[in-house]
């Protein structure tokens, strides 16, 4: 009989994750505990507005290390000083979600990650308002995936985690519950809930 596959962090998530956040963030409904909706990995190449070929480089880099196709990226406008014309191919681009999303979340905790040189822990600041986290790489080469060999240049990534939290705590919150490496001692600079949580519970004292 044929088994389903099922990444091993959304099981830990559905299995434990979340009922430790029900827990931890005072909720009873499970469909209002967070959870991760999509991982969008960016690569600026600003250098391939005169070296196209780095550009096709980029893009083999990207699906190797996120097993999909990204997309490129262009420019809105052209702007002379840096002999960038309008819609010219600048980046790539891939999101991430469903079991795929998963699955590289986990070779990034597990595999990636540790293996960045002098590691110290990614900023704890690095949030949005609304409960997604952006942090930078600068190069490739942590990644498995990536033959060093045939790197020709290294090459950073911008890697964005969107949540379903409405606030950085909750979303911060989410992503310690996978032992997510922040530098200790670091929060978001919001450390505010959101307004809908603040009304609601206005109301509540309102009314008893």
């Amino acid at each position: 009989m044929a088994t389903t596959y099922v990444p091993r962090l959304k099981t830990l998530y559905r299995d434990v994750v979340r009922a430790d956040l029900m827990t931890q963030l005072g909720v009873t409904n499970p469909m209002q505990v967070p959870t991760m909706e999509k991982i969008v990995i960016n690569m600026g190449v600003g250098k391939a507005t005169q070296q196209a070929s780095l550009l096709d480089s980029a893009v083999l880099d990207l699906t190797a290390i996120s097993g999909q196709k990204p997309i490129v990226t262009k420019s809105r406008i052209a702007i002379a000083a840096f002999k960038l014309r309008e819609d010219q191919a600048i980046g790539t681009k891939v999101t991430l979600r469903g079991d795929r999303m998963w699955e590289f979340f986990d070779r990034l905790l597990s595999v990636a990650i540790p293996r960045i040189r002098d590691f110290r822990g990614l900023p704890g600041r690095s949030w949005d308002g609304n409960g997604n986290y952006t942090f930078g790489l600068t190069e490739q080469l942590m990644f498995l995936e990536i033959n060093y060999d045939k790197v020709d240049v290294p090459r950073g990534m911008d890697i964005t985690i969107v949540t379903t939290a409405n606030d950085d705590l909750t979303g911060k919150a989410l992503l310690d519950a996978f032992g997510f490496p922040f530098r200790k001692g670091e929060m978001p600079a919001s450390t505010k809930r959101t307004k809908k949580q603040t009304k609601k519970k206005s109301v509540v004292q309102g009314n008893s």
